[in-house]
């Protein structure tokens, strides 16, 4: 066996060009193969992470584990009553609105604004200065402290715009406590955040029980605790983070698998076909020299694994050539989808995954096995006498 390799090796490296060629043709479709691969599941395994970081694996909606109508009509009782639950360590009740922050006479900034309720828990993390503890506090994202030009102290005035609220809500006075990090800002949108109670008087209507969502942390076990709350509230929906990626996943984020599922297909076929004729133009440029092989006593066996060792060769070199080249590749095409509006900075759409490394190498090594078929079958029931009769009279 080790033979074989070798003198496959040799064969190889007589043709320098092809050898070049293949290899980094090979190189260039497992790079493109690996990302595909990386694409299926990335989106999804990113935001299964930008879920369970913000220290939250259970949401609980009126209707749908996204934020949106028809909201929880009360929140912050709601959230108490979860809280109360054995299975539960800790529940908040989250609303969000449109809200404008003005630093005296200067433009104002347009902002998501978040108001919670209920615990000392909050969804975001505080990054300098301190966090809400009084009415008419906030924080806000590093984004918005740039464009407003404020630090942690200063007063601004908000003015929300609000579902429901007031039809001209007041500009209120709010003091910023701290800069924090929101889990699902987008690289250029500014966030706030507050109480409900706070986010309420800044819509001008002193209700504050109405809320988006409430965001739950077990007490270890997410699907104990979402059956807990749904025999406790079965009147509203809870998703744990699994569930939740799994709605997302069967809404849109099957397009990019479906993407991906194309792609590998094209790419593989690409690289079967470029393997393919490499060797069978090889194999033929050395009829005559395996035909000599075969009369000076090489096995029928030996001259075949031959032409396997060398397309495991061309598919091997190019598929280790591949992975950094696909990991800076990953990088590229990530930068320019992530320009797309509204995704949060954290979410990624290629995500390293042990598993896709494995089919990598699966596929890659079947395409070197599947490439070699056809000219193991020439040199395989290659005529001996014939073929060196041939070379003779040539």
């Amino acid at each position: 066996m080790i033979a074989a390799l070798a003198f496959a090796w040799r064969s190889l490296v007589r043709q320098p060009a092809r050898a070049t060629l293949g290899i980094l043709g090979v190189a260039a479709v497992g790079a493109l193969l690996l990302d595909m691969l990386l694409l299926s599941q990335g989106l999804v395994t990113s935001m299964q992470d930008l879920l369970d970081s913000t220290g939250f694996d259970i949401r609980v909606a009126a209707t749908d584990p996204i934020p949106g109508e028809p909201d929880i009509a009360d929140g912050p009782t709601a959230a108490a009553q979860i809280a109360e639950l054995p299975s539960v360590s800790a529940a908040i009740a989250v609303r969000t609105e449109d809200v404008d922050i003005q630093l005296g006479t200067a433009k104002p900034t347009r902002a998501m604004f978040v108001g919670v309720s209920g615990g000392r828990a909050r969804p975001w993390t505080v990054l300098r200065g301190a966090n809400i503890s009084g009415d008419h506090e906030i924080v806000i994202n590093q984004y918005a402290a740039d464009a407003i030009g404020v630090a942690p102290g200063a007063t601004v005035i908000l003015k929300a715009y609000c579902s429901g609220g007031a039809e001209a809500a007041p500009a209120l006075p709010f003091r910023v406590v701290g800069i924090a990090e929101f889990p699902f800002d987008a690289p250029d949108t500014s966030g706030a955040g507050t109480t409900s109670a706070s986010l309420a008087d800044a819509c001008g209507t002193p209700d504050s029980r109405t809320a988006d969502l409430i965001m739950v942390t077990s007490a270890g076990d997410a699907d104990a605790a979402a059956s807990a709350i749904a025999a406790r509230r079965p009147d509203l929906r809870a998703f744990t983070n699994n569930q939740a990626v799994g709605q997302m996943q069967q809404r849109g984020f099957t397009y990019f698998r479906q993407i991906s599922t194309v792609l590998t297909t094209i790419t593989v076929s690409f690289a079967l076909l470029l393997i393919t004729v490499l060797l069978t133009v090889s194999v033929n440029q050395r009829l005559g020299e395996v035909a000599a092989l075969r009369a000076l006593g090489f096995s029928q066996r030996r001259v075949v694994l031959d032409v396997l060792f060398e397309s495991a060769l061309i598919v091997g070199i190019g598929g280790v050539l591949s992975l950094p080249l696909g990991a800076a590749l990953a990088i590229w095409l990530d930068a320019i989808l992530k320009r797309m509006p509204n995704l949060p900075a954290a979410l990624h759409f290629f995500v390293f995954d042990p598993q896709a490394l494995w089919v990598h190498g699966g596929l890659l090594a079947a395409t070197a096995v599947i490439a070699a078929l056809y000219p193991m079958h020439i040199v395989a029931r290659l005529p001996i006498a014939a073929t060196l009769r041939d070379e003779v009279g040539g």
